[in-house]
């Protein structure tokens, strides 16, 4: 190699790293102004908030979040955004910012709160209980998440208080629509919505009134056994039950009525009534 080509070498190296640390120099300054808009940014969105103009703050938490999404701030500037939606009841927004949440932020540390307030965004649209059916059911959905995912979270116990308030709707929503198939005579269809109440929501009130019904139709049908294996739940589980002392009484009166049917049928197919009855008509010749 010769005193030239060394020469060249060692101007490039010089001047290689002079530029690598001008790049730092640069990146770490351009670093520290993303950092300052991110801050200023939070700032207004936080302020903003404060004075209840709530859809100017979502816009600057977002703002500061596509500023510096490296900041290890950028997930707590997307829970600001969304959080703003929810305040004032834009719940669609607020559930849009959320789930873009979870898709971004997979393994943040507060998920439980995300799911939480989800769940919450979906709860708080249930205005009618007939006709909201879609936001009971995923409210439920998430409540669910926090209860299976999350072990001992804040929200553990109002996500189960909320899902058995849900379950009483759910259930109310079945049993009227069963009670309209009986009072139809679609007796299959009846007993599909009374058993779905037993099975998915058997800790409601309406599971009482739900072994009932199946009691009655399957009385009225003649699947005796059946109509006695509810009852005999029915029994066991709701002794006190005003249901349960309308089946006793169901029993009671068939097998009362069954069996002064059976006796009056006996006594006229009886060889000594008959002939006694036949003995008034007669005469002596």
């Amino acid at each position: 190699m010769t005193k030239y080509s060394c020469l060249l070498i060692i101007i490039i190296l010089i001047f290689g790293n002079s530029c690598t640390k001008s790049e730092k120099k640069e990146n770490i300054i351009k670093e520290k102004n993303l950092e300052l808009q991110f801050s200023e940014a939070y700032k207004a969105g936080v302020e903003a908030l404060e004075n209840g103009d709530v859809l100017f703050a979502a816009k600057k938490f977002n703002e500061a979040e596509m500023l510096f999404p490296q900041s290890i701030y950028a997930p707590n500037a997307a829970l600001m955004a969304a959080y703003s939606y929810y305040i004032q009841d834009y719940y669609g927004d607020a559930i849009a910012e959320l789930s873009r949440f979870l898709t971004v932020y997979p393994y943040h540390k507060d998920l439980d709160y995300v799911y939480y307030l989800i769940a919450i965004s979906y709860y708080e649209q249930i205005v009618d209980e007939k006709k909201d059916l879609q936001s009971i059911v995923k409210a439920k959905k998430y409540f669910e998440i926090i209860l299976d995912k999350f072990s001992n979270t804040e929200y553990e116990s109002d996500a189960e208080f909320k899902i058995d308030y849900i379950n009483d709707i759910l259930a109310a929503k079945e049993m009227y629509i069963g009670r309209y198939y009986f009072e139809k005579k679609k007796w299959i269809s009846a007993i599909n919505r009374f058993r779905t109440v037993i099975d998915n929501y058997e800790t409601t009130i309406y599971t009482e009134e739900a072994l009932y019904r199946l009691v009655e139709v399957y009385y009225m049908l003649g699947l005796i056994n059946e109509s006695e294996k509810y009852a005999s739940l029915l029994g066991y589980n709701y002794q006190s039950s005003v249901w349960y002392e309308k089946s006793y009484i169901l029993f009671n009166e068939k097998y009362q009525e069954n069996k002064k049917n059976n006796f009056i049928k006996k006594d006229k197919n009886n060889s000594t009534i008959l002939k006694k009855f036949k003995s008034l008509f007669e005469w002596d010749e």
